[in-house]
């Protein structure tokens, strides 16, 4: 059982069209909407994929109903603290050379009782880890926290959930970026996973090598992150752990649409034991299907391609970053 935390979801609006032209009417080819937030994508990656998941998360209004039906029909298991406000609801523009557009909304602003009410209930879940409502056993492993904080959390609220998490014997991921990710250092999470501009952000400097990607992971590590997890676009993936340092990259030939990608390469990462240089690669074979799907579409154990996956401990340190 992986449970995810998403304290700010969201409803996904997809619209796939050949060229955006500001400022005219545009006509999309295709569109779709899913349930997002990046705890949200990675239950989705994790279901696809065939593991227990379970979805903690604040949801208010019309949209927020919505969101909670479209993932009991993907087979979620949905926790959820009513609020008082709207969940939000964002719009993607793909075009098909691979550009993409997006927009997201701010999102609602959770009370006091609400934040004090969502920490609840992640210790609740993980207490008693099992499905709503079906008891199937205390057997939460990892709990993944993942996006942004929504208004009225403050930056250290992530701290909070990484020392309930393991004062209850299970580990933790953290996907999130700026003062939340600085403040959750110190509670040492089990893995964090920056991309290179959140790397950059943490560091304070440029990450513009392999070597300038590595001593940022370094120098989380030494302020307490147990693992990083380092996303580094279209140059692949870093694992820096006290039991090693690897780098893989999974190239495709083209991208239909990033959205939720780096989700799905943590639904692999953890589904695959959440350690080591096999669940590094199961990332990368995640990621890059999941850039070939449609919208935060996410993919299924026959979208993988291992063949594509390259992981070796022989860090090319010198390599300068795209972009």
């Amino acid at each position: 059982m992986i449970v995810t935390i998403t304290p700010n979801p969201s409803l996904d609006r997809t619209y796939e069209l050949g060229t955006l032209v500001p400022g005219e009417v545009n006509r999309a080819s295709h569109d779709r909407l899913d349930p997002g937030g990046k705890g949200v994508n990675v239950s989705r990656a994790l279901t696809a994929a065939g593991h227990r998941t379970s979805a903690v998360l604040p949801l208010g209004g019309l949209s927020g109903q919505l969101l909670a039906d479209l993932l009991r029909r993907q087979g979620i298991d949905v926790a959820a603290v009513a609020i008082a406000g709207d969940t939000r609801i964002n719009v993607s523009i793909a075009e098909d050379g691979g550009s993409l557009t997006k927009i997201n909304a701010v999102g609602p602003e959770l009370s006091a009782a609400e934040s004090a009410a969502l920490l609840a209930l992640v210790r609740d879940v993980q207490r008693t880890g099992q499905d709503v409502g079906q008891g199937t056993g205390n057997d939460v492993d990892w709990l993944a926290c993942c996006g942004s904080l929504p208004r009225g959390l403050a930056p250290e609220w992530y701290a909070e959930v990484v020392a309930q998490v393991h004062s209850g014997g299970a580990r933790i991921a953290l996907d999130t970026s700026g003062p939340a990710l600085l403040a959750a250092l110190s509670a040492r999470p089990d893995v964090v996973k920056p991309n290179r501009e959140e790397l950059a952000e943490a560091v304070g400097r440029p990450v513009l090598t392999i070597a300038d990607a590595v001593d940022a992971a370094e120098e989380l590590r030494e302020r307490g992150a147990q693992q990083v997890l380092a996303s580094l676009g279209a140059d692949g993936m870093l694992l820096i752990a006290g039991e090693g340092r690897w780098y893989g990259r999974a190239p495709v030939a083209a991208v239909r649409s990033d959205v939720g990608a780096g989700d799905a390469s943590l639904a692999g990462f953890l589904g695959a034991g959440g350690t080591g240089p096999e669940a590094l690669a199961a990332a990368l074979a995640h990621g890059a299907a999941a850039v070939q799907l449609p919208g935060s579409v996410m993919p299924t154990p026959a979208d993988l391609d291992p063949a594509v996956v390259v992981v070796t401990a022989d860090l090319p340190l010198d390599r300068p970053l795209s972009g």
